[in-house]
This record gives structure tokens, sequence and C-alpha cells, in this order.
């Protein structure tokens, strides 16, 4: 499948060469997440990454009900990638699979959820999302998602609107990388300017 290529590609050399090496879980910035974006042909990969404070609030363990609550809910808006990042409608872009999590210095994987073709992946982790990971007083985390987004006319994206930042009040800025047949761009997309022109970018 096509979309196994375009995430090979997000994990593989090419975000690494612009974006340097990636962050350290506790060496982000609070504030500021990553996105990255991959355009090939009719389809679209992106990868994002948000310090836990942005996104939840917080990033120590998630020892009550109330923090885990927020936890859920969070995985699962970061789980439906066109609610968080628009684009024209003329594109027609339909979510193929989308996957979000919560990952900690200590655990792999505390939470997980998502759709797509790994519906039996995701139902593994239901049963210990809560009661087997523990972090340390100074543990951070932060939320990981993958999408795979299929356009109908990708031609028509001329830019990206960030729900995002409406979604996740404590979010101020996304660092931007984006790879297209037209080569890379960075870009910083802020909570007062929350679109992003790709003006011959794709």
């Amino acid at each position: 499948m096509r979309y196994c290529i375009l995430m090979t590609m997000m994990a593989g050399v090419s975000f690494s060469a612009i974006a340097g090496e990636k962050r350290e879980l506790g060496s982000h910035e609070h504030g500021v997440g990553l996105l990255n974006i991959a355009f090939e042909d009719a389809q679209i990969a992106m990868e994002l990454e948000a310090p836990g404070a942005d996104i939840v609030g917080f990033e120590h363990e998630a020892n009550t009900a109330e923090d885990r609550a927020k936890i859920d809910a969070a995985i699962a808006t970061l789980a439906q990638p066109l609610t968080l990042f628009s684009f024209p409608a003329s594109a027609g872009c339909s979510v193929v699979e989308a996957k979000a999590a919560l990952i900690g210095e200590d655990a792999e994987d505390e939470h997980h959820h998502g759709h797509g073709d790994d519906h039996g992946d995701e139902a593994a982790h239901d049963d210990h999302d809560h009661d087997d990971h523990a972090h340390g007083e100074e543990s951070h985390s932060e939320f990981r998602a993958e999408y795979v987004l299929s356009c109908a006319d990708p031609s028509a994206i001329d830019k990206i609107d960030f729900a995002y930042f409406e979604q996740f009040p404590n979010a101020l800025e996304l660092e931007v990388q984006l790879i297209s047949d037209k080569g890379s761009n960075g870009f910083e997309v802020e909570r007062d300017a929350p679109s992003l022109s790709l003006g011959g970018a794709i």
C-alpha cells in the first residue's frame, strides 16, 4: 500500500535532514509542537508531536480519574485529523489511517487510539491503558499522532487551517516541516495566525 511507503518516508532520513535530530522526551518546549507533512501523489502523510502540557495541561503521571479522562478525550480528538487540520473542501480529502498515543519517558506507549488497518493492534492496548505504566516525579510525556489522508484533487490544496489551536488552548505554535516533489520547506504556524498558505510549496 502507498501509505506504508509514505509512513516509511516520515520516519526516514528526509525529515531528519530538515528538522535535525528528533527531540528527546523532556527536551521539548512547552507551547511548541512539531508537525511533519509529506505529500506524494494523491496521499498525505502527517506526523504530529506535542508536549503533554500543550494537549492536556500537565505532563505528570495520570493518577486521578479526571486526569485519565482528559488524556482519553485528547487522544480521541487527536485521532481525528480533519477536525484539527482543515484542507480545502475542493481537495476532497479523507482519512485512510489515524493513530494517536501518549508517550512517556518510562513507558513506550501509555495510551493509544486510532483507526485504519490496525484495529486488532489498537484493541490490544485497551486492557492496560491505565494500570501498567508509572512515571517518576520528573517524567515528561508527549502526544504523538500519525495520519494518512487520501485526496481526490490534491492540486486544490493551497492552504491548511489549524483548528488544532482551538482544540488545545495551551498550544501556542506548531513547527511545520513539509516535503513534496517540489522539495522541502519549514514553517511556523502560531495561535494568532492559525493558517498556512502553501502557495507553490506542493
